[in-house]
């Protein structure tokens, strides 16, 4: 069985990164014109086909509301997004937002400072509501693979920079990545990412096929992915030195995503506990 991607696939990945390395903040109108948003809506696409995308938006570390309208996947033309732990990512940015108990709010209420300040959290204040289309537990699957596809796309992207910066940076007349102190813990961060990106495809497929082990799947790839991520950064931000704690180095931005996405729809213990679960009901 071929397990890869297709070459279409493989083409709208090489599409989105250089897109999105040309063009790291888009519009949502921006990314309508490339034909990405509704693309879960359609019945050209699948859930593999938004996987890759979704993955490419954490490499870019993207700050608007794609991917949560995408998993919202409501009729019409507003942007959405989704309430989280309580909480709306982008609140400031969307037109509606879809609760936990697939009702459908007006997007107001107040922003929060928080410490991903790319992410606009708001609490939304009481208004009408009305039904959305789905039930939550199809939505929280989708959600839980996008959540973690944008993990393995940052956990990619900063262990990619620290390789390349230990590669060119010399301490005492010696690239930095010679000493094991530096490689160890690059190649751990690698090796985490690398299986959380198995889990990430895996718990895509499992959603796109609408497979029985989807919610072992997702379960699986949340916990893995976001804690690789947190792994990844905090080893980037040592391999890059004194240069990786500052505000001018992007690594702190990557860092504060992964933390919220670590955090989000439960932490790894929680979703291991449940994989447990049901591992051991089965048995």
């Amino acid at each position: 069985m071929d397990f890869s991607f297709s070459p279409e696939q493989e083409d709208l990945r090489r599409e989105a990164r250089s897109f999105l390395e040309a063009t790291p903040s888009p519009s949502m109108e921006q990314l309508a014109e490339l034909g990405w948003v509704g693309i879960l809506r359609s019945d050209d696409f699948s859930f593999l086909d938004a996987a890759v995308i979704f993955e490419e938006l954490g490499r870019a570390l993207y700050d608007g509301p794609y991917v949560l309208n995408e998993i919202a996947a409501q009729p019409g033309d507003d942007v959405w997004s989704i309430e989280i732990d309580g909480f709306v990512p982008h609140l400031e940015q969307v037109t509606r937002v879809l609760t936990t108990d697939m009702q459908s709010a007006g997007a107001s209420g107040e922003t929060l400072a928080t410490v991903d300040e790319t992410l606009g959290l708001g609490r939304l204040s009481p208004n009408g509501t009305e039904a959305a289309e789905g039930n939550w537990d199809d939505v929280r699957r989708r959600l839980l693979a996008a959540l973690a596809l944008e993990a393995v796309g940052i956990g990619s992207k900063v262990t990619g920079m620290a390789l390349e910066y230990a590669g060119r940076r010399e301490q005492f007349g010696r690239k930095i990545g010679s000493y094991q102190a530096i490689s160890h813990p690059l190649v751990d961060a690698y090796v985490a990412v690398e299986l959380a990106r198995s889990l990430a495809y895996w718990a895509a497929w499992c959603v796109a096929v609408s497979d029985e082990q989807a919610d072992l799947a997702v379960a699986a790839a949340k916990s893995q992915a976001t804690e690789a991520a947190v792994l990844a950064c905090e080893t980037s931000i040592q391999a890059h030195g004194g240069i990786g704690f500052t505000w001018e180095h992007p690594l702190h931005r990557y860092y504060k995503r992964a933390l919220w996405l670590e955090g989000a729809l439960g932490y790894g213990r929680e979703h291991r506990a449940g994989i447990a679960k049901t591992l051991i009901g089965q048995a």
